[in-house]
């Protein structure tokens, strides 16, 4: 009788092993993945961060600078009080040291923006001095912007932002001299003296300055048509002082509206 044989088993791994194959494959590979993302250098990253920044011009983000009145509410307009501070820490190495060539760059753009204010500043007195004015306006160039520094008791009755009508001859000029200027940022600024006030319209000094501002601010809008997009007003109230509140005529040179006109570098 014949003997029966048993089947024989097919040659090779079974056909379900393939798929699970690539199955722990990819599963290595997610959790390799997964290890990797969690444990990069924090150093490293930032210098990527940074580095990608400086490539497209990203600055620090900051908030509106206008209210819908044309009030400065930030006073990071184009980020300018941050500017500085971008471009020192950019410039730190890994030891919290400035970093040579950063620093050069920024010296280089501060005695741009210093060169461009200075020569703002002399055209904008030449045009004050045509109208005969110069002597009523302070000038002075920073490397981001030129300041014109109006008295207030010139500009103002006691306790009032109302403009003078004898003040607006003044401003007219002042409004012919910058406004060439006009598509850069001007920020105009009360300030007052630490005297008290209050009344039944004005609060407090932080107020007069702010109302003050404003109506400067409206002047040059209303009258001589100066872009709100580029225009901005803020009251400083007492807070800025450039001279003594103890004498009489210290309080009169703190008593002003300041009107500054950014260089292109800044604006």
């Amino acid at each position: 009788m014949a003997k029966k044989t048993e089947d024989e088993a097919p040659a090779g791994s079974p056909a379900w092993m393939a798929t699970f194959s690539d199955l722990m494959n990819l599963l290595l590979c997610f959790f390799v993945l997964l290890f990797s993302m969690s444990s990069t250098d924090a150093g490293k990253f930032e210098e990527v961060a940074a580095s990608l920044a400086a490539s497209f011009s990203i600055l620090p983000s900051g908030g509106s600078a206008l209210s819908s009145e044309g009030v400065l509410v930030n006073s990071g307009a184009s980020q300018l009080n941050e500017l500085s501070t971008y471009y020192n820490s950019m410039g730190l190495n890994a030891e919290g040291e400035t970093d040579t060539e950063v620093q050069d760059a920024y010296e280089e753009i501060q005695e741009e923006g210093q060169a461009e204010s200075e020569q703002m500043a002399e055209e904008i007195t030449e045009s004050l001095a045509a109208s005969n004015v110069a002597d009523q306006v302070e000038v002075t160039a920073t490397s981001k912007y030129v300041v014109l520094n109006l008295s207030g008791g010139v500009l103002f009755e006691s306790g009032s932002y109302a403009i003078r009508e004898d003040a607006k001859t003044l401003l007219k000029a002042v409004s012919v001299a910058i406004k060439e200027y006009d598509g850069n940022i001007i920020s105009i600024e009360g300030h007052t003296d630490n005297v008290p006030m209050h009344s039944a319209q004005i609060e407090d000094n932080m107020m007069l300055s702010l109302y003050r501002a404003y109506s400067v601010y409206r002047f040059f809008v209303d009258e001589y048509g100066f872009s709100e997009e580029t225009m901005t007003s803020s009251g400083r109230g007492e807070n800025v002082p450039i001279a003594t509140n103890e004498t009489a005529e210290g309080r009169a040179l703190n008593r002003r509206v300041e009107i500054k006109i950014y260089n292109n570098i800044n604006s």
